[in-house]
Formats: structure tokens, sequence, C-alpha cells
């Protein structure tokens, strides 16, 4: 089967580096909490706010941090909130520009394009702004579809609506989240 579409991962493949998506100091540094603990909670024990089931981003990091530390405070987890929001938003206006131009080269050259994010809904609210919005034919946010990676099912949905079969496309993406291995699961290359 010959290639028709390319799905794309966003925070850590589109994106540039995390070290370099904001001036602003990490979430974990203003909560007074170690980086891989929070990062620990954050990415494997908050499928909750990927799936959007929360969708206030003071509760989401409250929730978090207290899972961490009970005893944090609430004007460090409101410091926290602002800073985070603030981060997010740096990172999608600093994606790298040769990604934009990879992007506009791949659906020149006729390519379907799709983009699956396990994303909460502070980490996507400036998205509109970002200079990818838009170059996607199909654009899915774990807390607006109710689908995490790497669940059969947000690959599935993605590959639908792009209109081709899984062995048509091409997924790429860093592999956090064991995304990398529910592509391959899904028939993706």
């Amino acid at each position: 089967m010959a290639l028709r579409a390319v799905i794309f991962d966003l925070f850590h493949t589109l994106t540039g580096p995390e070290a370099e998506w904001s001036d602003l100091p990490w979430t974990s540094d203003v909560l007074g909490i170690d980086r891989g603990t929070w990062n620990e909670v954050l990415v494997g024990h908050s499928r909750w706010r990927l799936a959007g089931e929360e969708k206030d981003p003071y509760v989401i990091v409250r929730t978090l941090a207290r899972q961490i530390d009970p005893a944090i405070s609430e004007e460090r987890i409101q410091d926290a909130t602002r800073v985070r929001i603030r981060r997010f938003k740096d990172s999608l206006a600093r994606i790298p520009s040769e990604n934009v131009e990879s992007i506009r080269a791949l659906r020149a050259a006729g390519f379907r394009l799709g983009l699956i994010s396990n994303a909460d809904v502070m980490e996507v609210a400036p998205w509109r702004t970002c200079p990818l919005a838009g170059l996607f034919d199909v654009e899915l946010f774990s807390c607006e579809v109710g689908l995490v990676k790497p669940e059969p099912a947000i690959y599935a949905r993605c590959i639908q609506e792009l209109g081709v079969s899984p062995g048509e496309c091409l997924f790429v993406g860093d592999g956090g989240s064991s995304e990398l291995v529910g592509a391959r699961e899904a028939g993706m290359a």
C-alpha cells in the first residue's frame, strides 16, 4: 500500500525542546516539587485531565500538586497555574519554522495530515494562534475527544476522519505515552 497520510504528535515532536518552550519557570519549580515526581504524576496518573474530565486549569494543577504534597499553598497553586498557562502559550507560539515548513511541504505533496495530541485544556487553549493551526486535515486533542494515546480508539478516529486505511499512514512522534506502540498496534508504520 502506498503512503497517503502522515499523523503527528504535537508536544515534544512538532514543538521545540521543552527547555526552549518559554523563559518562565517549570510548573514543578513554582510548586516547589521535584520535576521527576511532578512529571510522573502528570504523565502517569492523570488520564482524567487528558480526557477532558476536568476543564478548570486551577483544579487540574491543584489536584496534581496535592497528590504529591497536600500542604502546597493555594497561592503557589495559583502562581503555578498562571505560569503553566503561559508556558504552553509560549510553546505553541515558538514552533520551529522548519517544522511548519515540513508540514506545508507534506501538504503540498498531496499527503493527508493528522494531529493527535494528549493534552489538557490549558495546554491546547492557545492552539488557534499556533503557526501549525489549520495545516492539518484532522486535529484531535485528547481533552476534546475523551480519548487518550495509546488507546486504539483515538488512532482509529483519526484514520477514519482522514479517509485512509491504517496501512496508508505513517505516525510521527517522540514516543511519549507509548504512542508509537499504539500507532503500530493500530496498523500504522
